[in-house]
């Protein structure tokens, strides 16, 4: 892929970075800047400045900044190329983006896109059984518009002919599955007929592909476009060309299995979802979630092939570093049937409610065998310790205590089972301690930087909390790690040690490396990351009752009444903290 630089700095040198985000954030002039809310954070006092000289923008609680190309990506979770494009579509700016393979593909993209039109049209401006049956599904005109839901009708060669009036090459149109050939009499026929169609747009809103839905009970019930150049299953999610922001903004997203589940879910306001088209979750998938939220929640279906979806999809997910949730709705429903009977509420209580991967893991083993045999418990009990193997050791701990009281066997004999004879133990590597020559150039780290800093690298997103009290680290060491995460990856929450690592020096590295290797905080960083925060604000609080009471001690007539009740009551207030 090669670009136009010029066309780049064009689209940057034509736009007023103020004009573009006072479109999505409200700004007040302050000085020659402009000020706001951050977009990208939560926060009630702004901080977020915009410079209109500079053409930059900067958020001082988060550490996000850039120029509007930037904030374009940040905003509307799009790359580099998906930005330009976007801010060039709406600017009436012309971006440079050229590749040979991409203006090949272009008509193939202009083909579905067509099509889409067609089948729309048919949809909309003519009687049909389509809009009767999406009509009686519960589905709003505005809805169908949004989606672009259309209808192919009966006939044998309704598209095919609209097409041959266009003079467009029928080997497009057989590549793409829009129609087929005929191996009797070589004639060509609709792929889709009498069906509710589908389009499926790639994240960047091409029409890539079809799923048609029968409405005469015909099978296949779901026929989808064959994979073919612009369009491979596993690349791509249904609707996340609508619901990638929604699953930025509310950090998660819904998976489920069907279509229909996706639109009735968005049409009553759970619009944070998308759908796998017709295959198991993919590796590629899952890379491509990940750009817009690290928290999926799995929605299929409570039967046998929905446990093993949901199972591999937890494992796919998972590998690539993301959070799972599993749901199954109650009563055998789709999403589809649950919300249009319960609302919107009750689905999102479900969600709240969603099994935790590893809980929805036993809970699955559980249903397999006979937990009031024997011979049941020990097969579950060798699934189960399967499952806890990956665990951290505070993860193993926790399910084995549970696991071990459900089932009143000895926590000594599950241990065992999960961990083997050594404990669970891994030999550690030998840490590297500096020289004395080297100590002497590293102020240290205290007992709480090294909890706070391994705190963030077992769990980054960690990070946005830290901004609000980073006056917990005082020592260059610390400082210096912090400003490297910040400037580097901002409050994001997906920076590696490794990386940071990169910015310190040998000597630095060496005794960080040392110091957080004997801070065991996994599976409880959260807990010991509020406990240092409460520890040093408690710190804080004894420091100013001393001062206090050192002002007291050493009061004479300057210290007026007034002045006395006032340091009075903030002792008495300290105090009451301090010794609660």
């Amino acid at each position: 892929m090669s670009q136009s630089n010029n066309s780049i700095e064009d689209l940057k040198n034509q736009l007023n970075i103020v004009d573009v985000i006072g479109r999505v954030v409200p700004l007040k002039r302050a000085g020659s800047n402009y000020k706001g809310v951050c977009p990208f954070h939560n926060e009630k006092t702004p901080s977020f400045v915009v410079s209109e000289q500079k053409q930059i923008f900067t958020c001082f609680g988060c550490g996000a900044s850039g120029n509007v190309i930037e904030f374009t990506k940040r905003y509307y979770n799009l790359e580099f190329k998906e930005a330009c494009e976007k801010l060039g579509r709406e600017n009436g700016i012309e971006i440079n983006f050229s590749s040979s393979r991409d203006k090949y593909l272009e008509k193939y993209y202009e083909v579905n896109k067509e099509a889409a039109r067609f089948f729309y049209r048919a949809m909309t401006e003519t009687a049909n059984r389509g809009y009767a049956y999406m009509k009686n599904r519960g589905l709003e005109d505005a809805i169908l518009k949004k989606f672009g839901i259309g209808f192919a009708d009966e006939k044998w060669d309704s598209l095919y002919n609209y097409f041959k009036d266009k003079g467009t090459d029928e080997k497009i149109l057989l590549e793409l599955g829009l129609i087929s050939k005929s191996s009797k009499d070589g004639k060509y026929y609709d792929k889709f007929r009498n069906r509710v169609i589908f389009p499926i747009l790639s994240t960047t809103g091409k029409v890539i592909g079809f799923g048609g839905r029968t409405i005469d009970g015909s099978d296949p019930k779901y026929l989808n476009s064959p994979e073919n150049k612009v369009f491979q299953k596993k690349n791509n999610l249904y609707a996340l060309n609508f619901t990638k922001q929604d699953m930025g903004k509310a950090d998660y997203g819904i998976l489920v299995e069907g279509y229909m589940d996706v639109i009735s879910l968005y049409q009553r306001g759970v619009k944070n979802v998308g759908a796998s088209l017709g295959t198991a979750l993919t590796e590629n998938q899952a890379k491509l979630l990940k750009r817009y939220t690290k928290n999926i929640v799995l929605s299929y279906d409570s039967d046998n092939a929905g446990r093993k979806a949901a199972l591999r999809g937890i494992d796919i997910l998972e590998k690539e570093g993301l959070k799972v949730k599993v749901l199954h709705v109650n009563d055998g429903k789709d999403p589809d049937e649950f919300i249009k009977e319960h609302g919107k509420t009750a689905f999102l209580e479900l969600v709240e409610n969603a099994y935790l991967m590893t809980d929805y893991k036993i809970q699955t083993a559980k249903s397999k065998y006979d937990l009031t045999s024997e011979e049941g418990k020990i097969d579950f009990i060798n699934e189960a310790g399967e499952i806890l193997k990956n665990l951290s050791p505070t993860g193993k701990d926790i399910y084995i205590k549970k696991i071990a009281k459900e089932l009143s066997i000895s926590e000594g004999a599950l241990r065992m089972e999960v961990m083997g004879n050594n404990d669970g133990l891994e030999p550690k590597p030998l840490p590297v301690y500096p020289s004395r020559e080297e100590e002497k150039k590293i102020e240290g780290l205290s007992n709480t930087e090294a909890s706070i800093i391994k705190c963030l690298i077992v769990n980054p997103n960690l990070t946005v909390k830290l901004m609000n009290n980073c006056d917990i680290l005082e020592s260059p060491l610390s400082l210096k790690i912090f400003k490297l995460i910040i400037e580097k990856y901002g409050s994001k929450g997906d920076f590696h040690w490794s990386e940071i690592l990169e910015g310190l020096s040998l000597e630095e590295g060496q005794y960080a490396n040392q110091r957080l290797n004997s801070v065991i905080v996994s599976g409880n960083e959260n807990q010991v990351f509020e406990q240092c925060v409460e520890t040093w604000i408690l710190e804080k609080k004894k420091v100013r009752r001393d001062e206090l009471m050192r002002r007291l001690a050493l009061a004479d007539e300057s210290i007026n009444g007034e002045e006395m009740n006032r340091i009075m009551a903030e002792l008495m207030e300290l105090n009451l903290i301090i010794n609660r």
